[in-house]
């Protein structure tokens, strides 16, 4: 039997990951770049995601700088992804997290600031993707990241964000069954805790314990979760649409 290469079918291909410059979405950016992919990398302005361009190898790769709630700019990131090659993927990294204390402390700012990130411009970036496959006659493939929180319901403050993650998860299902007649697949990665900015946004007593629950007994580096995206958008998941991936270093099983 011949070996296959996971990912070789994404190269000369484009690809449009969200939250390009934060730890998750920039090792993933790098991971495509690696197999010969052109990235179309998003983040919001101010960030570092010019920075995270200038050094993937490779070329052919460009930034973008926008607010993924600007709902209007969705289509206009797909149009632009078609310009640099042929869409094959779209990763959903972004996310936002309103770390609080206790579900007494969840402001109605912070309520929305989280849906509309993670859920709501989600949703509306997985359409614009979709249609972009479509109107080109491309088959194609949609990662979404959720989080562990989708299944525990999160800790204290977090529920809110544990909420909107366990809603990419639905939206995830839903979407696979509707583009699937289309050959576009929609899957989602639930990572647990992961060497980020967002984890590392916690007290040091807190962060202990929370490694404490993890059998492997340390956070996930964000390198560690780029192989199941590229696997996830290529060829080599072609029969896997409608999944949740848990990559939680055995914290959540299920």
């Amino acid at each position: 039997m011949a070996t296959r290469n996971i990912a070789g079918d994404l190269a000369g291909k484009s690809v449009v990951v969200t939250g390009a410059s934060g730890g998750i979405g920039k090792a993933v950016c790098i991971g495509f770049a690696q197999i010969g992919a052109h990235v179309l990398a998003i983040d919001i302005p101010g960030s570092a995601v010019k920075d995270t361009v200038a050094n993937l190898p490779g070329n052919n790769h460009k930034a973008l700088e926008l607010d993924i709630n600007d709902l209007t700019a969705h289509d206009n990131i797909f149009s632009q992804a078609q310009g640099l090659a042929p869409l094959a993927a779209f990763v959903n990294c972004a996310a936002f997290l309103k770390r609080v204390d206790t579900v007494n402390d969840v402001s109605e700012l912070d309520w929305d600031q989280q849906l509309d990130t993670n859920l709501k411009a989600a949703f509306y970036l997985n359409r614009s993707a979709f249609n972009s496959f479509k109107t080109h006659n491309q088959r194609g493939a949609i990662v979404n990241f959720s989080s562990q929180g989708w299944w525990s319901g999160g800790f204290g403050g977090s529920v809110v964000y544990a909420a909107s993650k366990g809603g990419v998860v639905t939206m995830t299902r839903g979407l696979a069954r509707s583009f699937a007649p289309h050959n576009v697949r929609v899957n989602v990665i639930a990572p647990g805790g992961v060497n980020t900015a967002m984890m590392s946004n916690q007290t040091p007593e807190a962060l202990k314990s929370f490694i404490s629950m993890i059998p492997l007994g340390r956070l996930a580096e964000p390198e560690e979760l780029v192989d199941a995206v590229l696997f996830l958008a290529s060829d080599s998941a072609s029969y896997i649409t409608g999944a949740t991936l848990n990559i939680s270093g055995g914290q959540l099983m299920y």
